[in-house]
């Protein structure tokens, strides 16, 4: 029996958790890091726009804070997301990219003096102040008021990865690479660490910690189109939920990236449209206006991927081979902006497509990009009902982006969380609650649990496929849990899928070897992940409302009086073919800016009964508070500085502004 002890333990090796392992070491704690494959290839590469933050350097940034900040996130989230929670995120942020401007992330910078940029199809000539010259530049991005995009031309994801990567090496923390957690060791209520395989030698070992953190990522491989890299299959979502004890929130918010590559569902990054592209359909006309005409190709993801698919069933998609798609038009950005700022995108045209973007319009279809869903905690990271699991990143429903994110807030989200789970992390093992007491004889009995599953995939006599299991999930999801829900689709697909589940507990392989094995990874894989579609089926087909991102076609209007509320997942019994659902109402009598309507579509809400009361008082606040400045008038509204870690509670410096 291995067993290999550390203080924290860290399951995945991206943006997020990277930066909350490099948190916990700096404050003198032994962090080990799992991942599945070498950090710098996590999926955190492939985010190309940007990292939102509102530094407000350039002319369409001014007036730029964390109040028009937190207004845009909660307006994107549909009234979603956790309010507290979106506060320490645009406290944190602009920390965070300056952060890694010192770490080395080479920053696109503002240059003085005029340039033209594109600017709803027509070119326009902005001038720079000589006063911002070289700080961080930032580019549109859809469902913003300014623009706060920080970016490495597209490649932006790749840049941080490198850099927080690098700060990990300096800081001589291990990544144990080629391996995967496949069980928490739990016992009354308390995490203790992982059970983890290797997957080159098949070796089982006990990774045993005060503080356990999941920071895989999402769970975007249980679509049959998704941008995500195929290491995002959700695992650490699912180990957490087979506990019984850790609970999954808001599954059922998933969001489809407008611009994906057609067919093969590749990103390309929203910038193409922050820096002035279109989308034209068939005809070569420019549609979205014609839905939104305010803010066009630039409203929230949700609403452009449906206005998309709108128009592709009023007949307006062009017919191929592969089905129908959409054009996206970057060529009146010029060649030298394609190449100098859209260089990713550039490449991934001509290897993938053969073509050339500043002559070719691009082939785009919305596909399954971000899961807004993951395992809930609470501001600090902490999971809820399992004390000593913490989880940052994708993988958590920390609850920033609710039912919608908006585009640059997912990366910077990465960074942010990761600097202050990686606090609280410390602070927990510092305490009295981070104390270990494990049994050996504990940790004996979850390996051999977990052993025992394995050699009967390997072993047994089971005659279902794995693959066969995997794909037709990935169908059923793609096909009845998509864009648009039906109630009769979303039922359906509840019920192949329990079909799927049960059929997955007599999965036969025929390689039989215990090490190196691709076919008993999806195996067992594959169990986990149908519990995954499962939490988001069954919440979308219980959800009979519409949300941002959950649309459902027989329920169109969003329910605040039914439904502000989040889903709760927990799978307790092994021998389950369906969740237990559970739901937690958001208090509207807290928030800072109350339910109203988002400015996309029509003003149908349901009203929840508080949000009258709520609107009246904070009418009077405002009032009361009327010569005040905005750090005071917003405390009164809803203080949140006894939820940011104190290495981080400085107020932020901003261009422009006397008082940051």
């Amino acid at each position: 029996m291995r067993i290999i002890y550390t203080d924290v333990l860290v399951v995945g090796g991206g943006l997020a958790g990277l930066r909350a392992a490099v948190g916990a070491r700096r404050r003198g704690h032994e962090a080990i890091i799992l991942s599945l494959v070498p950090p710098k290839r996590s999926h955190s590469a492939a985010a190309q726009g940007g990292m939102q933050a509102s530094l407000g350097n350039t002319v369409k940034g001014q007036g730029d804070n964390e109040d028009v900040h937190f207004e845009d996130t909660v307006r994107g989230s549909d009234w979603g997301c956790d309010q507290d929670v979106a506060r320490l995120f645009v406290h944190t942020a602009p920390q965070a990219v300056r952060e890694l401007a010192a770490w080395g992330v080479p920053w696109n910078r503002v240059k003085a003096g005029p340039r033209e940029v594109v600017m709803d199809g027509q070119r326009v000539t902005l001038t720079e102040s000589d006063a911002a010259h070289g700080l961080i530049a930032a580019r549109d991005f859809g469902g913003t008021k300014k623009w706060r995009t920080c970016y490495v031309s597209d490649g932006t994801g790749h840049a941080m990865l490198y850099a927080v990567s690098d700060q990990a090496v300096a800081e001589r923390i291990p990544v144990h690479e080629r391996t995967e957690a496949i069980a928490l060791i739990h016992e009354g209520g308390r995490c203790h660490g992982a059970v983890v395989r290797d997957l080159v030698t098949g070796e089982l070992s006990a990774y045993v910690a005060k503080a356990t953190c999941i920071a895989t990522g999402g769970f975007g491989r249980i679509y049959r189109v998704t941008s995500n890299a195929l290491i995002n299959e959700g695992i650490g979502a699912a180990i957490a939920l087979e506990t019984g004890a850790a609970q999954l929130a808001n599954m059922e918010a998933v969001q489809f990236h407008p611009t994906t590559i057609f067919p093969a569902g590749i990103l390309v990054t929203e910038g193409c449209r922050g820096d002035g592209g279109l989308l034209k359909d068939v005809h070569g006309h420019r549609f979205m206006p014609d839905y939104e005409p305010e803010k066009k190709e630039l409203a929230s993801r949700d609403v452009v991927s449906r206005r998309m698919e709108e128009h592709i069933r009023a007949g307006h998609g062009v017919k191929t081979r592969f089905g129908e798609h959409l054009w996206l038009d970057i060529r009146l950005l010029g060649r030298a902006h394609i190449e100098g700022k859209l260089r990713e995108v550039k490449e991934i045209s001509q290897h993938f497509l053969g073509i050339d973007p500043a002559v070719d319009m691009i082939p785009v279809r919305p596909a399954q990009h971000y899961s807004m869903g993951g395992i809930r905690t609470d501001a600090a990271g902490q999971a809820r009902g399992l004390a000593g699991l913490f989880a940052c990143g994708e993988a958590a429903c920390w609850d920033l982006h609710g039912f919608n994110r908006l585009g640059g807030n997912s990366v910077a989200e990465t960074v942010v969380a990761g600097m202050i789970v990686g606090e609280k992390i410390a602070d927990f093992v510092e305490s009295s609650a981070g104390d270990l007491h494990v049994s050996t004889a504990l940790v004996r009995e979850f390996l051999e649990r977990e052993q025992a599953k394995l050699d009967t995939l390997l072993h047994g006599n089971g005659n279902e496929n794995a693959a066969e299991l995997m794909g037709r999930m990935q169908e059923i999801m793609t096909d009845k849990v998509g864009i648009f829900r039906r109630g009769d689709w979303l039922q359906a697909a509840v019920d192949e899928l329990q079909t799927l589940l049960v059929r997955s507990r007599d999965i036969g392989i025929g390689t039989k070897r215990a090490g190196s094995n691709p076919e008993l990874v999806t195996a067992y894989r594959v169990q986990k992940m149908l519990k995954l579609a499962l939490c988001v089926a069954y919440g979308a087909l219980q959800r009979t409302e519409s949300r941002g991102a959950h649309f459902r076609e027989d329920y169109p209007r969003r329910d605040d009086a039914g439904w502000l509320k989040r889903t709760l997942a927990t799978w307790s019994d092994e021998g389950q073919t369906l969740p237990t659902l559970d739901y937690e109402a958001l208090d509207v009598t807290r928030m800072e800016l109350p339910p109203g309507w988002r400015g996309y579509g029509a003003k149908n809400a349901i009203e929840h009964p508080a949000t009258a009361t709520r609107d009246a008082e904070i009418a009077a606040i405002r009032s009361a508070f009327g010569h005040a400045d905005r750090y005071t008038l917003q405390h009164a509204l809803m203080p949140f500085d006894h939820l940011v870690p104190e290495a981080f509670r400085g107020r932020n410096a901003r261009f422009g502004d006397e008082t940051p």
